[in-house]
């Protein structure tokens, strides 16, 4: 269909660049400039092309909207209200204000109609990457003939900043590759970052390196009026059988005001006189805020009344599905409720002390195999390092275009290359899809890589689980630079995130459940390269509590606490202090964020008052002042050697962390020194 102008859509664009410009100003904070920019995109997309409904705001085949320069959010705001999703005027008015719906940036699960959160730049352009494979992998999955279910677009808009980041070239890479025609990026090409002009620091060739991707490039170079323009290069988008797209739109930022096209206009309000004339030029009232004309409310209200009718399309569409294909039906509207089969968690592999040591990422291996069978939703792979990950369950196909010859996009095995920060942020655009519960590996010093989007993982919900393998000086000869010494407590010290460390196969057991069921938070499951025995006194139910008592002692002198590879080292330490007359408990604390959410009491009866506690771990000590009044672990860096040496050199083994015991015990006692439980405060956190 060739496009057609009606005379609300000037009305319609003046509106979302004048509340857009009132929105900003009322808050004396925000980003007018990019809204005022990309009015006319965002009207042509949202009024000809998003398949939405703004009642009904998580209808599962919508079409997806990613505002990758969160910045802007002044007009995804604009939008939402307009649309009729649940945003007052008066939401607008509380803009970037305390507990407000509007906050400075978007926050999925915060606002009705955000999908993701976004305002780091290019994160939301790799979220997008992912949500576009979500929707390829769940449509070759349950799609079937005549039943067209999930064939959603995914859009995004995109700045400057976000082409510069890092994360996001990874990805784009990764869509290039993958081939993902649902995904269209319109990249807002202003020429205006904070500094100022981009030629100061951004000259290279975006359409050549996107179409060095593997991209189909489109552009548009009147951005500010030519909607004709806008709407032939989405529609080409849309027609894309093998490429993903992005347009190249130039748009003048902060258009009508009287700095427009500067960087002036980029993150600072317009002026009051500013404002004036931007109205007066748009035939709008000059002494009215907040204003917007009935005929723009009516046009974006048919917009509504589209969506609603394609979802009950959609509806009656999924009821002739469950009647010729009921196994495949119910699965996917179980996925897309979010519930997980029932009795699923029987099939996690449970470990006596019979069992042989293995290495804690061959024990991962283990369980996820266990459980890939019973649990169609987990789709992952690895940043390179699948052999040394173990991600990929025996059988598995990988997530690939079938053109390749190297898998299908039913397959569930994702090739990442080595591109770990981008991995994890495709991987929190596949959560935030739905149906999906998405595993990551690296080495766990490179998860560091990703931090950026673990973060927001943590800050937005998303249940990513990260199987992050060699995880300490354990790991042996690869030295320094592989071995994390500040990771753990960078993650621990990260709200929402639940970093288990288990010490045996129960424990990674427990792991994965935990990791499996909560559905709000992302996980990382830190692993050994060396083989760990599997531990007396250590089960699935004691290990998801987050910590338990491994070896008890009454009226002991000593306890010691410690995770993963050091449990057993622990546990080596406290027989010869028992040996020597010393009674000794072992203390194993897999998950801190877990154990923090038990009770008082318990924690208490886990760590308590009457004798010190010695925390060790092969790692930064920094941290474990919360559990345990001594702490012995790394305060440097480690070493290249075979890990037993490693180990030795840095102190870590039974004899000399017995050998520390008995000096603590000394020292406590001789001093005199009382020993109420680490976890006793006058304020609780």
């Amino acid at each position: 269909m060739a496009f057609t102008q009606t005379k609300t859509d000037d009305v319609a664009i003046a509106t979302i660049r004048t509340l857009a410009a009132d929105t900003v100003s009322k808050a004396n904070s925000g980003h007018p400039g990019a809204p005022m920019g990309m009015a006319p995109v965002a009207h042509v997309l949202f009024s000809r092309f998003m398949n939405a409904n703004p009642k009904s705001s998580r209808w599962f085949n919508r079409d997806r909207f990613v505002l990758s320069n969160g910045h802007a959010c002044a007009l995804q705001y604009v939008l939402l209200h307009l649309l009729g999703y649940k945003l007052s005027l008066d939401d607008l008015k509380g803009f970037r204000q305390v507990d407000s719906k509007t906050p400075g940036h978007p926050e999925v699960g915060h606002t009705d109609g955000i999908e993701v959160t976004t305002g780091p730049l290019g994160q939301g352009f790799s979220n997008a990457v992912g949500l576009a494979m979500a929707q390829a992998h769940l449509a070759a999955v349950y799609n079937k003939e005549g039943f067209d279910l999930i064939n959603n677009y995914t859009y995004a808009f995109a700045g400057d900043g976000c082409l510069m980041e890092g994360v996001a070239s990874e990805a784009a890479s990764v869509a290039g590759h993958l081939k993902l025609r649902n995904l269209i990026v319109i990249y807002d090409d202003n020429h205006i970052s904070i500094d100022g002009d981009t030629a100061v620091a951004f000259t290279e060739n975006v359409p050549q390196r996107f179409e060095a991707y593997g991209w189909q490039v489109l552009h548009v170079d009147d951005g500010d009026s030519d909607l004709t323009g806008i709407y032939n290069a989405i529609a080409e988008a849309r027609k894309s059988t093998d490429k993903p797209t992005i347009i190249r739109l130039r748009t003048t930022i902060g258009y009508g005001s009287k700095l427009q096209g500067s960087h002036s206009v980029h993150g600072a309000p317009l002026k009051a006189d500013d404002i004036v004339q931007l109205k007066e030029r748009f035939n709008f009232p000059t002494d009215k805020q907040f204003y917007v004309p009935q005929e723009t409310y009516d046009a974006y209200a048919e917009v509504g009344r589209r969506g609603a009718a394609l979802e009950q399309q959609w509806n009656a569409l999924l009821a002739s599905y469950q009647q010729k294909y009921p196994k495949e039906h119910a699965e996917l509207v179980r996925r897309i409720d979010g519930k997980l089969p029932e009795g699923w968690e029987n099939s996690l592999p449970v470990y006596t002390t019979a069992d042989a040591a293995q290495a804690s990422r061959k024990l991962s291996e283990i369980a996820l195999t266990s459980i890939s069978s019973v649990l169609p939703e987990l789709l992952g792979g690895s940043a390179d390092l699948t052999g040394s990950n173990l991600t990929k369950v025996k059988g598995s196909v990988d997530f690939q275009h079938p053109s390749t010859g190297l898998g299908t996009y039913a397959g569930t095995y994702i090739r990442y290359g080595v591109r770990e920060h981008g991995m994890g942020a495709i991987a929190n655009g596949l959560h935030a899809y739905g149906g999906i519960i998405p595993f990551v590996g690296t080495f766990m010093n490179f998860v560091s890589y990703a931090a950026g989007a673990v973060r927001l993982a943590a800050l937005s919900g998303h249940q990513v689980i990260w199987v992050a393998t060699h995880d300490s000086i354990g790991l042996g000869e690869d030295g320094p630079t592989h071995q994390p010494i500040e990771t753990y407590i960078h993650f621990r010290a990260t709200p929402n995130i639940a970093f288990w460390r288990p010490a045996d196969g129960n424990e990674t057991s427990a792991a994965y459940y935990s990791a499996i069921t909560s559905r709000g938070t992302p996980s990382i499951l830190s692993l050994s390269r060396q083989n760990l025995p599997n531990l007396e006194g250590s089960t699935i139910q004691n290990a998801l509590r987050g910590g338990y008592v491994l070896v008890e002692e009454q009226n002991e002198a000593l306890t010691i606490v410690s995770t993963g590879s050091e449990v057993n080292i622990a546990v080596d330490a406290a027989k010869k202090l028992k040996a020597e007359g010393i009674k000794t408990r072992v203390v194993s604390l897999p998950c801190w964020l877990t154990f923090d959410q038990q009770d008082q009491e318990y924690r208490l009866s886990v760590l308590r008052s009457g004798a010190p506690i010695l925390s060790l771990e092969a790692a930064s000590p920094t941290g474990w002042q919360k559990y345990s009044h001594e702490q012995f672990g790394l305060n440097g860096w480690g070493a290249s050697g075979p890990y037993l040496k490693v180990y030795e050199k840095f102190g870590i083994t039974g004899s000399n962390i017995a050998a520390v015991g008995k000096k603590i015990v000394e020292f406590y006692t001789s001093n005199s020194i009382p020993t109420v439980s680490p976890l006793l405060k006058a304020v609780q956190h």
